[in-house]
């Protein structure tokens, strides 16, 4: 932002920005415009200081995601879709306590309490009505999307973003839509398991420009997740569960202890996993190993590392098998995409299957599993869901997808999505891209 309050943003072009570029070029983070009317308190000066570390980093995703500085949150759930999601979402368990600890204080302060999923879809947005009716000129409504890669930064997708209590003051929002706003928003995590379930928010005027703000909707999340571990009955501690999306080495999770495994016992347990009722030896190493040279005493002395280290009651042989059952994130995902819930497979989708590993098995569930969700994703069309998987680590070159989120967004979002295409299908053309590097994503 310059100095004289002129846009500098060039979205095709990111060093054109000058929260970009400035901290490039003076290795500082990038000032806070004086013109845009950064509100008072702690959080934020209006003369003018540097921006906070976690508001310039959040600027520096918007631009890289090439999110509008103008235009409104798109709405994703009508009330139908809306109705059936909250029913079944974890979180509405924690209304009533929610409503009951943010409820008079957003009605009687001209406020409004809010309550997202994992990707950032409102799920709630209630308080006062005539802050409801302002909020709905930016579409900050119950089933619209806003998380940080849709709408830049704002406190409940940039509490999703960073996993942690975040407050945005007025200037601070990249979007100019949004500036006359603030908020503080924390994610609320699954007691039992940890995994972010959303985020509650707290939004309103510059009465809310307070560092109390943000103690305040911190409380209100730990007490979801308390009121979360009352009533859900806790996991099983002999189950075993597995942690291998998006990881190189996966996290097993057995009798109150949490393993992070080596690569091999990884692809080892992945494979188990996916074959409950057991794998010989002989085709265990051809799962395991592309060097056929590879000997049964390999294996054999992997499996006994493995038996070491999870008990010797935990892993069976004649065939190789667990003893109990396990609970698999990519399973999950699986099961999910097989029931149609492809919004939920997507949010449980942290990443490849074990991206680093080689082994011929592994490789094969993390094709399958990438393609499956992928053209679920194409195939419903949903520009969010598109989105996320589009500005993510493993499908920022999948030129599938690409094409896919092209023909869904609106036409005011089109233009960024339009020239990043242009250039994948560039580079692909000329045979310089990743896609056939890896050959991950091209075969659709």
């Amino acid at each position: 932002m310059s100095a004289t309050g002129r846009d500098d943003l060039d979205e095709e072009a990111e060093l054109n920005d000058a929260w970009v570029a400035g901290e490039q070029r003076t290795g500082r983070a990038p000032v806070v415009d004086p013109a845009e009317g950064v509100g008072p308190g702690a959080e934020a000066d209006p003369h003018g200081r540097e921006a906070r570390p976690l508001v310039a980093a959040s600027w520096r995703r918007s631009v890289r995601a090439r999110v509008s500085r103008d235009g409104e949150a798109g709405v994703e759930l009508d009330e139908d879709e809306l109705a059936a999601y909250r029913e079944e979402h974890p979180l509405s368990a924690a209304m009533p306590v929610i409503r009951e600890l943010m409820g008079a204080y957003a009605t009687d302060g001209e406020h409004l309490l809010a309550v997202c999923d994992a990707a950032g879809r409102m799920l709630w947005v209630e308080g006062h009505q005539g802050t409801l009716r302002k909020a709905r000129g930016m579409n900050f409504v119950a089933g619209a999307r806003w998380s940080e890669a849709a709408v830049g930064t704002n406190a409940p997708g940039t509490a999703l973003a960073v996993d942690r209590p975040v407050q945005v003051v007025s200037a601070e929002h990249f979007r100019r839509s949004v500036r006359a706003w603030t908020c503080a928003a924390a994610p609320v995590h699954d007691p039992h398991t940890g995994r972010v379930l959303g985020a509650v928010d707290i939004t309103g005027g510059e009465r809310l420009a307070h560092p109390h703000s943000l103690g305040f909707v911190q409380a209100v999340a730990r007490a979801a997740e308390s009121q979360l571990a009352l009533l859900g009955p806790a996991p099983d501690p002999g189950r075993l569960r597995l942690s291998a999306l998006g990881r190189d080495e996966a996290v097993l999770t057995v009798g109150g202890r949490r393993l992070r495994l080596s690569r091999r016992h990884s692809e080892i347990l992945v494979v188990l996993a996916h074959r409950p009722e057991g794998v010989g030896g002989d085709e265990l190493l051809t799962l395991l190993y592309e060097d056929e040279s590879v000997t049964p005493v390999t294996l054999r002395a992997e499996l006994s590392r493995l038996r070491a280290l999870l008990g010797p009651d935990a892993l069976r042989s004649r065939p190789y098998r667990l003893a109990g059952a396990v609970d698999a994130d990519f399973a999950t995902v699986d099961r999910r995409l097989a029931s149609g819930a492809v919004a939920a497979a997507a949010g449980d989708y942290a990443g490849p299957l074990l991206p680093a590993s080689t082994a011929p098995g592994v490789v094969r569930l993390r094709e399958r599993l990438a393609d499956r969700l992928r053209a679920a994703l194409v195939d419903r069309g949903d520009p969010g869901l598109l989105a996320d998987w589009a500005y993510s680590a493993w499908g920022e070159e999948d030129v599938v997808v690409w094409r896919a989120l092209c023909a869904a967004v609106p036409a005011p979002q089109l233009p960024p999505v339009r020239a990043r295409l242009d250039s994948l299908e560039a580079e692909l053309s000329a045979g310089a891209t990743g896609l056939q590097r890896t050959g991950l994503h091209t075969r659709a």
